[in-house]
Order: structure tokens, then C-alpha cells, then sequence
């Protein structure tokens, strides 16, 4: 049996500015996992999945027709995953095999609602990893499997960063900033996988951040699921309507994350407190500018108690419900807070920040 597991992510900051290659985004590794299971078999192979074998599939309209949504179907990252890694492990003369490929989550509660932690590029990953193990190929680099796993979310069309991927795959606090997706694709069309995994990507980056040691992060959940790959749709679909607010946005919000950054690498956390309020109030504007809502009543009311404590909050990843963030000096007013959330509806999700050995 080969078991490979990933690591679910939060967005610190960069959120929507990230999916435009080289702008940069702050993403947490959280420590709640998917494990992927792989067992030999003979002749033929399954998938199996505790958490996904209910999934509503998603469905959409274009010109009247009905169009099933694989970006929100874990199955199809599966899948992907399995295509582009075999393509891969297929070019060191590997043969390959049937296995059953078993899948247990901790990403998503237990009646099956979405947290917003990045199940499917966890899953990808995984998928990724277990499949290397299974044919001797465990020592890939870090950035090989990033992009195995960046070429299979392309492969289902999917409209994000892939930092989410990124934060999978390297653990820790890490600034990320995305490739150029029609170079990669225009180069999957002429290469192999491996040549492909092999290159360049432009504008890719990865940089391990190190948190100062008493800054505290805290998750709240408002219990409302949001479509990552639908607000995304509708950003990118709305800012063509005023492209030079989309503009401004791009630039204060990448000035506003190395600002951040600098802040971990000073250890300042009231820089990087003031830098948290700082995004929030640009995807604010940006939200009114497209007509997208980010931040939701619940997600506003979340942010507000978190600043009656001297905590530093706005909404993590695409917003529209999910997860909120926030950052402490210390843990002065963590656990008053904590209380405040819970009398009003508001879940803490005792959740770590995952670091790799």
C-alpha cells in the first residue's frame, strides 16, 4: 500500500491580484489533510472516495445548453492527475500498472460542506504524489510536483492561481507568485510532460516566508460555502468593463503584499497587521467596482469582532462566504474573540499552520 497526503491552504493576502502571472499572494499550509491510497491490482482500477461519493454535481448554462462544472468536481482533478503523471513517470521507461486508488479527506466537514481550505488542489497533489511513489519516483523536487499538479488543474480549465497548489506542495507560509497559463499551455502542445515540467515557467516564484514568532493566526468559518472557480468567473468577466480600476487594483495590491512581506522578514507584525487592512479595503473596492461580493454580511461581522480585539481580519481566498483570517500580536484577545464568534454563529477552526520536515 503507498499513501501520500496534502496539505489544505488558506490565503493570507493577494487574493483575485494572483491569477495575473507575477503578482504575489501569502498563503498558509493549514494542518488538515487529503490522503491518497494506492494499492497494485491486475487488471483493472478504481477510485473510491469516503467524503466525495454524495457530491452534488454542479451544472451551469451556456447559449441554453446544459454544461456540467468539472472545476467542482474532485473526481476530475483525479483523474488529471493520474493522466499527467503517468505521462510523466511514462518517460523514465516505467510500465504502467493497475492500482486501486482510494481517497479520505479531512478538508470538508462531516456532512460534506466545503470549508474553503483548497480540497481540490490538495487532492491533486496527493493524487500526484501517491502516483510518483507508487511507480519509484518519491524524490521529485518540490516544483516538479507543483507543476504536475499545475499542468492537471489546467487540464480541467481551472481559472485559479494554482497557489493553493503551491501551498500544498511546500507546507509553511510561502509568497507565490503564478506562471503565464497560455505559455505553459502553447508548450504542452509542442513537448512532453516531462520536457514541459522540465523548463523555465515564467513568472513562477516560490518563497518560504518565516512568521514572526508571536504572531498568532486565527480561522473563523461563517458556515456559508463559496464557489472559487464561479467568483473568479465573474471578476474576470465584469473587469474587462473598467479595465483601469482592474489596473489600479493589480499594482496597490502587489505593492501592498511585498509590503507584507517585508514585514515577516523584519518580523513587524504591526506592519503586517496593517498590510491585512490595508488588502481588505483594496478587495473591498475592487468588489464594488465589479459588482462581485467578496465580503459577505457574515464575513463583515467577522472582521468587526475580530478588530474589537486587536486582531487584524478580512476574508481569505475568492471571499463570498468561507473563511476569514486573522492575525495577532501575541494571543491578546484570541480567546475573547474566540467566545464573540461562537455567541454569534461564527465557527474558530482549531487549525494550525502546517510546516514540512
Amino acid at each position: 500500500m503507498i499513501t501520500a497526503s496534502a496539505s489544505g491552504k488558506l490565503y493570507i493576502a493577494g487574493e483575485y491580484a494572483v491569477v495575473e502571472p507575477g503578482h504575489p499572494a501569502i498563503l498558509v499550509a493549514i494542518d488538515q489533510f487529503i490522503t491518497v491510497s494506492l494499492e497494485a491490482t491486475t487488471d483493472m482500477g478504481t477510485i473510491l472516495s469516503k467524503q466525495y461519493g454524495n457530491l452534488p454535481v454542479t451544472w451551469k448554462r451556456e447559449n441554453d445548453r446544459l454544461v456540467l462544472d468539472k472545476r467542482e468536481n474532485p473526481f476530475h482533478y483525479i483523474l488529471a492527475a493520474i493522466e499527467v503523471t503517468e505521462s510523466y513517470v511514462k518517460s523514465f521507461g516505467k510500465k504502467l500498472s493497475f492500482y486501486h486508488l482510494s481517497v479520505d479527506s479531512e478538508l470538508d466537514s462531516s456532512n460534506g460542506r466545503k470549508y474553503g481550505l483548497g480540497s481540490s488542489a490538495a487532492v491533486t497533489v496527493a493524487t500526484v504524489k501517491g502516483i510518483l511513489r507508487f511507480y519509484g519516483l518519491q524524490h521529485e523536487s518540490n516544483e516538479r510536483i507543483f507543476k504536475l499538479a499545475a499542468l492537471a488543474h489546467l487540464t480541467v480549465k481551472s481559472n485559479g492561481s494554482c497557489g493553493d497548489v503551491a501551498a500544498s506542495v511546500f507546507g509553511g507560509w510561502l509568497a507565490f507568485t503564478t506562471f503565464d497559463p497560455k505559455w505553459v499551455l502553447e508548450k504542452q502542445q509542442q513537448l512532453s510532460v516531462r520536457e514541459v515540467v522540465e523548463l523555465d515557467w515564467p513568472h513562477l516564484s516560490f518563497k518560504p516566508l518565516t512568521p514572526p514568532a508571536e504572531l498568532r493566526l486565527l480561522i473563523g468559518w461563517t458556515g456559508s460555502p463559496a464557489s472559487t472557480s464561479h467568483l473568479v468567473d465573474e471578476v474576470t468577466n465584469k473587469r474587462t468593463q473598467d479595465a483601469l480600476a482592474y489596473n489600479e487594483f493589480l499594482k496597490a495590491s502587489a505593492a501592498c503584499v511585498e509590503e507584507m512581506i517585508r514585514g515577516f522578514e523584519t518580523n513587524d507584525i504591526p506592519k503586517i497587521q496593517n498590510e491585512i487592512r490595508h488588502n481588505r479595503s483594496l478587495l473591498k473596492k475592487m468588489s464594488q467596482s465589479t459588482g462581485v461580493i467578496i465580503e459577505t454580511p457574515a464575513l463583515a461581522h467577522l472582521c468587526k469582532l475580530a478588530e474589537e480585539f486587536n486582531g487584524a481580519a478580512k476574508s481569505s481566498g475568492a471571499g463570498g462566504g468561507d473563511c476569514g483570517i486573522v492575525i495577532f500580536d501575541r494571543k491578546d484577545g484570541v480567546l475573547s474573540l474566540i467566545t464573540a464568534w461562537e455567541e454569534q454563529g461564527i465557527t474558530n477552526l482549531p487549525l494550525h499552520v502546517y510546516t514540512k520536515n
